[in-house]
């Protein structure tokens, strides 16, 4: 229909700059009118190459893997590649090993894992020579690694409040077998027995608001707490709902900060203080480390860590404490 050679058409579906425009615009047309789109299975027996990116994580629904996924999603269209997406509901290291095994086989280019929580990654069994990126801090020495700065997040957050003249600062942490939740931890209880403060019992909440809210009424009827750091923003929003029902101010009464940065923090009342992260990042440098090791795969060292920094918001939730 265009007039030209099939060499021609795969130089147009392929983007190479060596058509010219009369003749691109030309061939365009006849896509169009034909609904012609490259057939990805030909492609991939021609180059070897799929086309595709699989994606593993616990949940998309929370809010960390939800923003980070849409990030790997927009990045790897931009680079022609689609995204095929696996959740495991269970954290038992068999389910995540045979989901990981499973999604490998499958027509995809290379793997990005997004927190593994309880699998070890010395249990995941690879093919040779897949490229592979992650977001947890445990397989660093096994592949390469983007996070961002739960250890300096966390500590600014303390010190702020500490910064505030509050004695003690309490802790609503994340699950236990979480590893951004351990982290957060270690750093909250390190930052008060370096300012000489015996850090208090703390809380696990689920990461939802409703485990924020649900754990805040019991929080709140300890009237010595004047500072709480809450591991994430979902949380810390369910904490100023149980605030508000109890009557505590917020920050004249109670100071909270809370941890990702969401877009949802901005809007609260009082806008919520709280330590950003920068999801689209991390997604935008899972992708690149992927990308790289299809590039060249000598390029990327199993040590590498994308380690990202954090930023501190302070808004309206943080105050002195009452006298």
């Amino acid at each position: 229909m265009a007039g030209v050679s099939a060499q021609t058409v795969s130089r147009v579906a392929n983007g190479s700059e060596s058509v010219r425009p009369a003749t691109r615009e030309r061939v365009q047309a006849a896509m169009d009118r034909l609904g012609y789109t490259p057939n990805r299975a030909a492609r991939a027996l021609r180059s070897g190459r799929f086309g595709s990116i699989g994606l593993i994580a616990e949940s998309f629904e929370r809010t960390g893997e939800a923003l980070i996924t849409q990030s790997v999603v927009d990045a790897a269209q931009e680079h022609g590649y689609a995204v095929t997406l696996l959740a495991v509901r269970e954290p038992e290291e068999a389910l995540w090993r045979s989901a990981v095994h499973r999604l490998s086989h499958q027509a995809i280019d290379g793997l990005i894992i997004i927190r593994a929580q309880e699998a070890a990654p010395e249990s995941f069994v690879l093919p040779p020579g897949l490229p592979v990126s992650v977001s947890d801090s445990r397989f660093i020495g096994y592949y390469p690694d983007v996070g961002a700065d739960q250890v300096q997040g966390s500590r600014d957050a303390v010190e702020h409040l500490l910064g505030l003249g509050h004695r003690t600062v309490h802790h609503l942490a994340g699950p236990a077998r979480s590893e951004p939740a351990t982290t957060r931890t270690a750093s909250w209880h390190r930052t008060l027995e370096d300012a000489g403060i015996a850090p208090p019992p703390l809380w696990r909440g689920d990461w939802s608001a409703l485990s924020g809210y649900e754990l805040g009424r019991e929080i709140l009827a300890d009237h010595s707490v004047t500072a709480i750091y809450v591991a994430n923003d979902d949380m810390a929003i369910g904490v100023m709902r149980a605030a508000y029902e109890a009557g505590r101010r917020v920050p004249d009464e109670l100071s909270i900060v809370g941890f990702d940065g969401i877009e949802l923090s901005e809007f609260t009342s009082p806008p919520l203080t709280t330590v950003q992260q920068d999801f689209h990042r991390a997604g935008t440098e899972l992708v690149r480390l992927l990308l790289a090791q299809l590039a060249d795969p000598g390029s990327v060292g199993y040590d590498e860590r994308v380690l990202l920094p954090t930023t501190l918001l302070v808004r309206g939730t943080t105050a002195p404490p009452p006298r």
